[in-house]
């Protein structure tokens, strides 16, 4: 008999120290919301090396009694990772590596298209104090117009840490989504003879102009907005890295295996934020609704400015290439190919739609600074 109530007593106890005693409704959910994100990234395509460790992560976060925020360990160094803005300008140094400024060199005046679709980021930053949340919420809600993950990241990190998760997967999914969020748009504001538009060969860009461009753009916009000097200068070394000529090893490592492994732990680390207890109330929604707006809204922008140069230049800018502005890179700018070629079949704006494409990474990192100098 007394065997018996031992067995038992030890059957109780590893219950009570199991995850499903302490296991509830909400972690429940949360573990059904990882797995929808995993289907979208497996099955479905939709941007799969972040929605996927993101999804993963997301359900490993809303395993109860795991201590992975309370000892010491891989969780923990992760989590300290993004908390301690380590990983978004690891990121950015390969997105920088990776990045060809070239067509943004050879047309400056697309600049001005990126710097147009962060309006959206503004439009969701005043819809979201409309909504109740303070100035600091709102502009790391706001920063999700920009389509760029690792800055929306820092940002919250600085002014919203508690809002992380909803915020990173709006901006990701609205990343993903840009093929069926965008075109819609794009058609409504632009005319057949609009989207027919062909443009001309961009000029060719020099050495020198590649490896100025980085140095200058550092020195200037950290000078100006030092809060982002980590963000934008490790995007300018990278591609210093790849346009010097001299750096290949390290441009290969950038853009390759450390931007792996960086993305890996960032995106596993901003699931894991995402546990029932912060995720599962009213204001997620009301995040997500926001990005969505401030998405579309920077979209628009650029259409409606791409439309003013086409008429500026006497009909030599094909409006399209203005919803490339936001920093979905080069996501956006395929999809301004995409419309562009249904519309005119043989229509090639890939490289045209490049320039504020990545205009609008430059401009999201500016916005950001400009947001953080205001508000820190």
């Amino acid at each position: 008999m007394e065997l018996i109530n031992a067995f038992v007593v030890s059957l109780q106890s590893v219950w009570f120290d199991s995850g499903f005693s302490a296991f509830t409704a909400g972690n429940g959910i949360m573990i059904a919301v990882g797995l929808v994100l995993l289907y979208l990234a497996i099955v479905k395509e939709f941007e799969p090396l972040l929605l996927g460790p993101i999804a993963f992560g997301c359900i490993l976060a809303n395993f109860p009694r795991t201590g992975f925020f309370d000892e010491m360990g891989l969780m923990m160094a992760i989590h300290y990772g993004i908390a301690n803005e380590i990983f978004p300008p690891l990121i950015f140094l390969g997105i920088g590596a990776m990045t060809d400024f070239g067509p943004l060199l050879a047309r400056p005046a697309t600049l001005l298209l990126g710097a147009a679709a962060q309006f959206g980021v503004f439009i969701s930053l005043a819809g979201a104090m409309i909504l109740g949340f303070d100035v600091k919420e709102a502009a790391a809600i706001g920063i999700i117009g920009g389509a760029d993950g690792p800055t929306a990241i820092y940002l919250s990190i600085k002014l919203a840490p508690h809002l992380l998760g909803a915020i990173a997967v709006a901006a990701y999914s609205y990343m993903s989504l840009v093929p069926l969020i965008q075109p819609p748009v794009m058609k409504l504001l632009t005319t057949q003879k609009e989207r027919e538009i062909s443009m001309e060969q961009l000029r060719p860009v020099t050495k020198f102009e590649r490896v100025v461009f980085p140095i200058v753009a550092t020195i200037f916009i950290s000078l100006l907005l030092p809060p982002i000097a980590a963000l934008l200068g490790c995007l300018m070394l990278g591609n210093l890295f790849r346009e010097s000529g001299v750096t290949d090893r390290l441009s290969d490592t950038a853009q390759n295996s450390l931007c792996n492994i960086v993305t890996i732990f960032l995106a596993t680390g901003t699931g894991m934020t995402m546990n029932a207890e912060s995720f599962l109330v009213k204001e997620t929604l009301l995040i997500i609704c926001l990005g969505l707006v401030a998405f579309i809204g920077g979209t628009a922008a650029g259409l409606i400015l791409g439309k003013i140069m086409c008429r500026v230049t006497g009909g030599k800018i094909n409006p399209l290439i203005g919803s490339a502005g936001v920093s979905a890179v080069p996501m956006a700018a395929r999809v301004s190919q995409l419309v562009g070629s249904r519309a005119k079949p043989g229509n090639y704006l890939l490289m045209h739609a490049m320039g504020p494409n990545v205009a609008g990474v430059i401009g999201t990192a500016v916005a950001a600074g400009t947001m953080l100098a205001m508000l820190k």
